[in-house]
């Protein structure tokens, strides 16, 4: 089997709004959140499509689902963690209670905020999720990345040939994620900064899935300027 999980749990503080989170605003004229949800339900190789989200968002999340896509069996609104990889255990939790999975049961698990991923990316991570048990959607670093400790003097610069700029989805078999998940000690938990790490930590090899320039995420307000004009095709 195989599940989406929609992590849209974010506040919107970067991008100034105080009242309404940044996945539920406006992108031409649907809903930022609406845009990505579509690219994984017109896509039939999704058992379920989980969306997590803060609980005082569920019921306006339905209400979006109902209106911009349709009542249906496929889409569940879920409550969200206050940390990336609690939201994701979330999801793997609610997956456990509800259907019969097993090893090779694969979660894709993307960010609300990136409406403009492709279906290449979507169907590239069901694949080598299914072969290697993890895989993370990246481009090449087109920067060189300067690495300081202190913040203050560079520490390192890397060979820029060897550095990516991660995206999502990031894609997992369900039950190997989580057996690693349940065996990081606390110290690892505090140093998690998406879910690849925990495979990473525990010496998994994650496979890296070509990404676009496009896959952009929408975290500032000029991000949403830009995310516009890529809708109209300027």
């Amino acid at each position: 089997m195989i599940f989406a999980a929609i992590l849209a749990g974010g506040t919107g503080n970067r991008m100034g709004s105080i009242d309404t989170p940044k996945q539920y605003m406006l992108l031409g004229n649907k809903p930022i959140i609406i845009h990505t949800i579509e690219k994984f339900y017109i896509n039939d190789k999704f058992e379920k499509i989980i969306i997590l989200c803060p609980k005082s968002w569920i019921n306006h999340t339905m209400d979006l689902i109902d209106k911009y896509i349709g009542k249906n069996n496929r889409i569940s609104v879920i409550k969200g963690g206050t940390v990336r990889n609690e939201t994701i255990m979330n999801a793997i939790n609610y997956i456990e209670e509800n259907f019969d999975i097993d090893d090779e049961s694969v979660i894709v698990t993307h960010d609300a905020v990136r409406p403009f991923l492709t279906h290449r990316i979507i169907n590239e991570n069901i694949l080598f999720a299914k072969k290697y048990g993890a895989c993370d959607t990246v481009i090449p670093a087109t920067d060189t990345i300067i690495q300081s400790e202190n913040g203050e003097f560079i520490s390192s610069i890397p060979k820029r040939e060897f550095m990516f700029q991660g995206q999502t989805p990031q894609s997992f078999k369900v039950l190997k994620l989580k057996e690693l998940y349940n065996g990081l000690t606390d110290n690892e938990k505090e140093i998690l900064t998406d879910a690849a790490k925990i495979f990473v930590i525990k010496g998994e090899k994650v496979h890296l899935v070509d990404g676009e320039i496009n896959n952009i995420k929408i975290t500032y307000p000029y991000d949403l300027k830009v995310a516009n004009g890529m809708l109209k095709g300027e």
